[in-house]
């Protein structure tokens, strides 16, 4: 009886382990992927999850669009580690990698500059006639609309400016055509995105000099083949006609392969720190 009672207890552990195995497995195929909030949640959602089922269907692996209400919850959720892939700004690379050791896989080739924009009809000319003035912004650490831009208009310029932040370049547009603000930070490729009647009532008064652009990043923990997969994927994907219009849906126009010492890593030198605003 107890020999039984062995065999049987046994088979038990067999099954177990079978099952606790098959389980993990199935959690290993299952990534979370986090964008950074440029836009509204409902816009994040119809331009990236085409890419990612996409990307599921070349991969065999599923990833889940994971979203934040504002760009500081979105930095507080990568700076704890929380997204195996992220899709962020040059300088949201530089904050992760130094966090958490995040690993750029692929970028667009196109370069990001920063932009200020006004009315069109605006009188403002000059960016010393902004002196004083409240400028919105997305956020405190969106990189080439808000960070590097506030960085060039007190270092560079000398400027006294006063920031509202307003959570997506959406809303930084949409103050100065209301009047709310006379001017706002954003990028070529929001405001690129913008419909027609949005572009044309803006002007822009001033454009940072050029970086590498946002990537796709991944947190070290994830398999290195998995990461080899998903870049392969990604560049292949981009090379179909269909693939190339997903991309362009969310800013990875021209994809290439990132590299976070050629890429990232000089943006280290514009010593940005003394105006990052560390999420609470």
């Amino acid at each position: 009886m107890l020999r039984i009672h062995r065999k049987l207890f046994r088979s038990l552990v067999g099954l177990l382990a079978a099952w606790f195995s098959s389980g993990t497995a199935v959690h290993a195929d299952t990534f979370s992927f986090s964008v950074v909030p440029q836009f509204p949640v409902v816009e994040v959602f119809r331009s990236w999850r085409p890419l990612l089922e996409a990307l599921e269907v070349e991969t065999g692996h599923k990833f889940e669009l994971k979203t934040s209400e504002s760009i500081p919850k979105f930095e507080a959720s990568f700076l704890a580690a929380e997204p195996d892939f992220v899709y962020l700004n040059p300088y949201h690379t530089v904050m992760a990698h130094r966090s958490g050791g995040y690993i750029p896989l692929v970028r667009s080739s196109e370069p990001l500059s920063g932009i200020l924009v006004v009315r069109k009809d605006s009188s403002l000319r000059e960016l010393a006639e902004l002196k004083g003035s409240t400028i919105a912004y997305p956020a405190p650490n969106a990189f080439g609309a808000s960070l590097y831009m506030r960085a060039l208009l007190g270092e560079r310029f000398k400027l006294a400016t006063e920031p509202v932040y307003v959570q997506t370049h959406v809303n930084a547009y949409r103050a100065v055509i209301r009047g709310d603000n006379p001017a706002a930070g954003g990028i070529r490729s929001t405001l690129d995105r913008e419909p027609a009647e949005v572009r044309d009532k803006l002007r822009v008064l001033y454009e940072t000099p050029s970086t590498a652009s946002h990537p796709v990043a991944v947190h070290p923990r994830v398999n290195a083949s998995v990461r080899t997969t998903v870049r392969n994927a990604l560049l292949k994907i981009a090379k179909t006609e269909a693939g190339s219009k997903l991309m362009e849906g969310v800013s990875l126009d021209a994809l290439v392969a990132a590299d976070y010492a050629k890429d990232y890593a000089p943006l280290e030198a514009l010593r940005l720190d003394r105006f990052v605003v560390q999420p609470k």
